[in-house]
Parts: structure tokens; C-alpha cells; sequence
């Protein structure tokens, strides 16, 4: 089940994947070996406040980006029973996080025509009975 720790794990994981750094490189820039970074990434050990803090330096991001769109469960409080919600989950994905690069670099007419083709493949899944995740 996955926790805030697993969550945030993830989104540290995801950033150093994208900026091309391998868990050596952000251990040293941190001060700890690899396999911290590799236990913080895998949610098996919890990011202490100022750790985060030096990680999001030298990952070029604000704090907040290991936060964001991270929702509670339906349930209510996360109290480590109920999973939370990542809305970011997709970036996970090596594609997904190149479409989502490609999309940010086209001009806005690009952007609309792209978003009405993808809404449209939406619905014809949806029609034809197919599960769509979301």
C-alpha cells in the first residue's frame, strides 16, 4: 500500500530520472550514500524535513513539488491504513512524462487541437465499453 513516504519516494525518483542524475550524484550533492537515496525513492525510509529541503535544491524544484496533487483518501485522514491519492501517478511513466514535455513546448493551437484529440480518444474507449482510468 502505498504511503506519503512511498508517494514523495516516487516524486524524488521521478525528478532525478529527469534532470539525468543517477542516486550516487544525488547522494553525494545530499551527503548520503546511494542506498539512502535508493530507500527514500522506495518510501522504505521517511525524508526528514531538512533532507527534503537539500534534495529539492539540487533536484531545481520547490518544496511543494513533492506535495502537489497528493489528496487524502475518500476515507479521510492518511493514517497509514488508507493509501493516498496521487494525482501524478502518470509521471511515472517514462512516456508519459515525455508527452507531457512535448505538449508543454507546442504553441497554444497545438496544445487545444492535441487536448480535443486525446478527449476523443477518451470517449470512443468509453463507448466502446472499455475501461478508462482515471
Amino acid at each position: 500500500m502505498d504511503t506519503v513516504d512511498t508517494v514523495v519516494g516516487r516524486r524524488i525518483r521521478a525528478r532525478r530520472s529527469a534532470l539525468g542524475l543517477s542516486q550516487a550524484e544525488l547522494g553525494r550533492a545530499i551527503g548520503v550514500r546511494f542506498q539512502q537515496v535508493q530507500k527514500y525513492e522506495s518510501g522504505a525510509n521517511r525524508v526528514s524535513a531538512s533532507r527534503l529541503w537539500a534534495i529539492a535544491e539540487v533536484l531545481d524544484v520547490h518544496i511543494s513539488h513533492f506535495f502537489e496533487g497528493i489528496q487524502a483518501p475518500e476515507s479521510g485522514m492518511i493514517d497509514g491504513s488508507d493509501a493516498p491519492i496521487d494525482r501524478l501517478m502518470f509521471l511515472k511513466d517514462r512516456d508519459s512524462v515525455e508527452m507531457v514535455e512535448i505538449y508543454s513546448s507546442l504553441p497554444p493551437a497545438q496544445k487545444r487541437a492535441v487536448l480535443a484529440f486525446v478527449r476523443t480518444m477518451a470517449v470512443d474507449r468509453q463507448l466502446s465499453g472499455e475501461k478508462v482510468p482515471g
